[in-house]
């Protein structure tokens, strides 16, 4: 399989291609949103998803941290295509839940990535509990895996407050109930650019940023 860039000729003054990374998932709104936080720390590269690749497998998530999940996908999707590949794990955490959902977030409520019946648990087991206990944060692992080197990971986290009812229709997850501290909008009312120049997924792939430099 071709190496993720080719060094120009000589003579050749194009600029160089920017090099293909793999994006570990299959949904449609991280792709988009990562392309939108990369891109503005500077790193130059053309990210595609997992799903250019029909016959590469979803990896499973069989880790007990954020940083073992993004880890174990980013190692496996760079083994499976022979490019770079990054991935990330990330979920809400909730202080009177001691840290639940956490990895569990995308499938609290039993089928992965139902982000209404996910709310919908999440806010009827809540729902006696006062303002001044319902503290949580989005917390985030970014991992970076080549196909025959080193892998890393850099993790970032947003903290914030649970509301009782939903507010906005951007974003996901539980977006609609996350009020960031400092702010009086949810997340999900925020405009894109926004939301991530403060997000938990924006933190760790900022931290991200400087080893995709060095590394690619």
């Amino acid at each position: 399989m071709p190496p993720p860039s080719t060094p120009p000729s000589a003579g050749d003054t194009s600029p160089p291609k920017a090099p293909k990374v793999v994006l570990a998932t299959r949904n449609p709104h991280k792709i988009t949103e990562l392309r939108a936080i990369l891109a503005a720390t500077g790193v130059t590269i053309d990210l595609i998803g997992v799903n250019t690749f029909p016959d590469v497998p979803d990896v499973p998530e069989t880790g007990v941290t954020f940083a073992q999940n993004a880890l174990l996908k980013a190692a496996e999707t760079a083994r499976r295509t022979g490019l770079p590949s990054i991935a990330d794990d990330s979920g809400l955490c909730v202080d009177v839940l001691g840290g639940a959902p956490g990895i569990f977030s995308a499938r609290w409520a039993g089928k992965h990535g139902d982000d209404e019946a996910n709310l919908d648990l999440l806010l009827a087991q809540l729902a006696d509990i006062a303002d001044r206990h319902r503290k949580a944060h989005f917390a985030c692992a970014a991992a970076l895996a080549l196909p025959d080197g080193p892998a890393v990971v850099r993790e970032g986290r947003i903290d914030g407050t649970l509301l009782h009812a939903r507010r906005g229709t951007n974003g996901f997850g539980y977006d609609p109930i996350f009020l960031p501290d400092g702010h009086d909008r949810t997340t999900a009312q925020m405009p894109a650019e926004e939301k991530n120049a403060i997000s938990h997924r924006t933190r760790a792939f900022q931290a991200l940023a400087k080893d995709l430099a060095e590394l690619l």
